[in-house]
């Protein structure tokens, strides 16, 4: 039997939990109750779901943030996370989608964010493996809708492993737009190898290839390497990343648009990651 999905009140409890300890890294437990005012059984509890998430780690007491390096946070998470950021590089992303295309979206939640907007692009064909993504546009007028299936990632709310990656390889699309969970010196990386393998395969399927990410990706770090920036054909980045976040990825050869000042953004002199 499935789990009974958290309701509106325990979903804000949780988010803020979640929040609380990874502003301050490690907390002890009892300082949590009393911030939270919840019943420490009720924070317990939380905790115990947070953990099985991969958000939080608990010890003797206290909690910590799990490494970023070691694990993505569920996607339910972070679908709430940054929103006018995601709203905004998911708007750019749009635009250079055209009527007719056939494009792949990853399990990034900015793709449901881009989802939203495809009806407006339609006729389309979407190839994902994120259940969001599908649910956003499942029975939408005007699109074609592939699921790939596969091993199912609760975490990630998406599917990985054999199935799905022989699905992608025998697929070809013309636009492949994904999100990463780091930046690092101009290097897109993830951190479950599994999900690498997802987002190389939809790569490797497409064209073209975009890349969105905000401002807050160049301040992580994450295990496993997924692509150079120079292999995109467009980077998009928020109105918030820094001149010198740019100018790293423009210096590898990256072609960089930043939304909301997409018009201006010049390509690097070095010329774009690929024709």
């Amino acid at each position: 039997m499935s789990a009974r999905r958290p309701s509106g009140k325990q979903q804000d409890r949780r988010r803020k939990i979640t929040e609380l300890v990874m502003a301050e890294g490690t907390m002890r437990i009892d300082d949590l109750v009393e911030t939270v005012g919840a019943s420490a059984m009720t924070v317990y509890r939380d905790l115990a779901d947070l953990e099985s998430q991969g958000l939080v780690h608990r010890n003797r007491g206290y909690v910590s943030a799990a490494s970023s390096l070691l694990y993505e946070a569920a996607s339910e998470y972070r679908l709430q996370q940054n929103t006018s950021e995601k709203e905004e590089i998911a708007q750019a992303a749009a635009e250079l989608i055209e009527p007719g295309q056939a494009l792949v979206l990853d399990d990034s939640t900015t793709g449901v964010y881009l989802a939203r907007l495809l009806p407006e692009r339609a006729p389309l064909t979407v190839v994902t493996n994120h259940r969001g993504v599908f649910g956003e546009l499942a029975g939408a007028s005007g699109i074609s809708l592939i699921c790939v299936g596969g091993d199912y990632l609760p975490w990630a709310d998406a599917f990985v492993g054999g199935m799905a990656l022989d699905a992608l390889r025998n697929l070809r699309v013309d636009l492949a737009i994904m999100s990463v969970s780091a930046v690092t010196d101009g290097i897109c990386c993830y951190p479950q190898q599994e999900m690498v393998q997802i987002k190389k395969a939809m790569l490797a399927s497409a064209r073209r290839r975009v890349l969105y990410v905000d401002h807050t990706k160049f301040r992580r770090r994450a295990l496993h390497a997924v692509a150079p920036v120079e292999d995109f054909d467009v980077v998009i980045v928020d109105s918030r990343t820094t001149s010198a976040d740019i100018e790293v990825l423009r210096d590898r050869g990256a072609r960089v648009e930043q939304a909301g000042n997409a018009r201006s953004a010049v390509p690097s002199t070095k010329g774009a990651g690929r024709a």
